[in-house]
């Protein structure tokens, strides 16, 4: 069995960390290049069915796409300390530099140490600037050139478009991955992949009610590779595993076959179920089913351990705004009642204009991330829409533009 495995990453390094990655038996590497690492979102998103997991090549590229939610398979990024930096120390000492004075992006100050620490190299005068999300590369950029004025000999960067810029300015150096490096992130990653394909293998039970008997029913249970049973006069049993199950929601975001089983019934109430047995599955499918029935008459939810229920989709009609349960919405989306009232004085400020996730955040006073992930649930729920890209105003990735209609 093969499994393929998508390198992420810039030009320069994406074949040579795809070609390490097949030494190893049994493994396909997809290769996907980008220009910007702010690329590396679409990239993900326009391959996911293509591959069984992701192999970014820094944790730039990696934090981008998880920080989008487009990561729905078992993903992780080759560290650049260790073996990288120590490999990188030895090649700028053999071209005459002072790996003393220099400044380093990307990594941490507690990385650098350690690994110039056991090599016998003092750190005192070494910088860094450790990444963190929302980092842009022109911030990056100035980094090192304030610190070449301030005596630093070379400049290290692990990102390529910081490292374009560089290079024509001052003595630069591409800190590029040791195979080594690249070996020990392929071999965690395989280990989430085993993981995975077990977790996948766990049973899922669904407990389905529907209106007018189970027409159309069997055709969708067959798209999620399960068997379909009479559960109770007016209740089916749907059995499959968690893999299918996933794939089918969108990573348990939404359940597309609910809205074709409403144009066939009057009511469509669903509970999927996820337990480490069948008889938790199915306690937790009558769990789901109870939350279902509570929401709305066409409505799908998926319970898991721990007291979580997820509300995959309703297709219920959406009051006028004027007159939106907002506390319903609030369950369904999971977010506070406040929160929705405050978005919806944020959009009426902006004349119903589109906004971006910027301009959230900056009106809630909450980190860009958090309102990120604000639009990418309302989006899901049906109460945001995507119109169109915004230039950030820096080198990062455009920002995407919503319009509210809650």
């Amino acid at each position: 069995m093969t499994i393929e495995i998508g390198v992420v990453g810039p030009h320069d390094l994406v074949d040579d960390v795809a070609a390490t990655c097949e030494e190893q038996p049994g493994v396909a590497a997809r290769r996907l290049h980008y220009d910007h690492e702010s690329q590396a979102p679409a990239i993900v998103e326009a391959h996911g069915g293509q591959v069984e997991a992701w192999l970014f090549t820094g944790v730039v590229p990696y934090t981008l796409a998880r920080e989008a939610n487009v990561l729905h398979r078992p993903a992780v990024f080759v560290d650049y300390t260790g073996a990288t930096l120590l490999q990188a120390a030895v090649r700028l000492l053999r071209d005459g530099r002072d790996v003393t004075r220099m400044s380093i992006d990307t990594v941490t100050g507690v990385d650098v140490a350690a690994t110039f620490g056991e090599a016998g190299l003092p750190v005192d005068r070494v910088r860094t600037l450790p990444y963190r999300s929302g980092l842009s590369s022109d911030e990056v950029v100035a980094f090192h050139r304030r610190q070449r004025k301030a005596g630093a000999d070379v400049a290290v960067s692990c990102i390529s478009s910081v490292y374009e810029v560089l290079r024509r300015e001052m003595p630069a150096f591409r800190l590029a991955p040791s195979n080594h490096s690249v070996r020990t992130a392929l071999r965690q990653l395989l280990l989430h992949v085993g993981s995975q394909a077990q977790e996948d293998a766990q049973i899922a039970l669904g407990l389905a009610t529907l209106s007018d008997g189970d027409d159309g029913l069997l055709k969708e249970v067959a798209g999620l590779g399960g068997t379909l049973a009479r559960f109770a006069s007016d209740t089916y049993l749907i059995v499959t595993t968690r893999g299918p199950l996933h794939d089918a929601t969108g990573g348990f975001t939404a359940l597309p076959m609910l809205r074709r089983l409403a144009d066939r019934h009057e009511t469509v109430q669903i509970g999927f179920g996820l337990g480490r047995s069948a008889a938790e599955a199915e306690n937790l499918a009558r769990r789901a089913l109870s939350r279902a029935r509570r929401v709305g008459p066409t409505t799908a939810v998926l319970s898991l351990r721990g007291e979580t229920d997820i509300v995959l989709e309703s297709t219920t009609p959406p009051p006028r705004p004027a007159e939106a349960n907002l506390a319903v919405i609030a369950q369904r989306v999971g977010l506070s009642v406040p929160t929705l009232l405050r978005l919806r004085e944020v959009r009426a400020a902006l004349g119903n204009e589109p906004l971006t996730s910027r301009e959230v955040a900056d009106q809630l006073r909450v980190q860009q991330r958090t309102a990120r992930r604000m639009l990418h649930r309302l989006e899901l729920a049906g109460l945001a829409e995507r119109t169109g890209n915004l230039a950030s105003g820096s080198s990062g990735r455009p920002l995407t533009l919503y319009r509210l209609t809650l």
